[in-house]
């Protein structure tokens, strides 16, 4: 693909809603600092790839919105009537897509997952590469079974369909899965497991500053084990 050819849209929730499956590990305000740590880290990596011409956060939570108007991205607010399910972020997403091809006509679209905080922008510059053209693709996460990236060609509709079996659907869809070594895209986080496999790829400077912060995972797997 050309530089500049895509148009990169991430949804976030509510942080006090997000990762929730981290709460045997991080008490909720550490979990909202932590969703935004690894949003600015995925935010940087990915506007330095020269192939993506702008970044949107679509989201309802006003210090996201805060984080990324800092680091240059635009903000869409979250469709009315949106829930903070699955659904509703697929609509979200959705959304944004609509509004960035009604502001800057057919371009390629890129729909990214927002904790992504050991991603690279060579990662992210070579799935731009390898898309096929004219066709919509996925990356699949490193469970093989959700999505980490969705991309859509100039012409052909984003059609997200993320949650749970997330790269079946898109592959029923008529995505094509892009196969490569990238594994900082592929790792999101939902659990203490991917935070410390994140962790040990090499998070990105938001995020292993928090870490650091922490003593994790030593410190605070002790403070939740002392409560408990």
């Amino acid at each position: 693909m050309c530089p500049h050819t895509v148009h990169a849209v991430i949804a976030v929730k509510t942080l006090e809603s997000a990762k929730s499956r981290l709460a045997g590990v991080l008490a909720p305000p550490l979990r909202s600092r932590l969703v935004l740590a690894m949003l600015t880290d995925t935010l940087r990596a990915a506007a330095a790839a020269p192939e993506v011409a702008s970044i949107t956060v679509v989201t309802p939570d006003p210090a996201v919105s805060r984080a990324a108007r800092a680091l240059g991205a635009a903000v869409h607010p979250e469709p009315r009537g949106v829930t903070t399910d699955l659904d509703g972020l697929n609509t979200a997403l959705a959304a944004a897509a609509t509004a960035l091809r009604d502001r800057h006509g057919e371009v390629g679209l890129l729909a990214l997952q927002a904790d992504l905080p050991a991603l690279r922008t060579a990662e992210l510059s070579a799935v731009l590469a390898a898309a096929p053209t004219g066709a919509r693709a996925f990356v699949a996460d490193h469970a093989g079974t959700g999505t980490a990236a969705l991309l859509a060609p100039p012409g052909t509709a984003l059609r997200p369909r993320f949650g749970r079996d997330s790269a079946h659907h898109h592959h029923g869809d008529g995505a094509v899965r892009l196969r490569g070594d990238w594994p900082g895209l592929r790792h999101d986080v939902d659990t203490a497991d991917d935070l410390a496999a994140v962790q040990a790829l090499g998070a990105g400077p938001d995020t292993a500053a928090l870490l650091d912060e922490l003593g994790w995972p030593h410190h605070v797997r002790e403070a939740v084990t002392q409560v408990c």
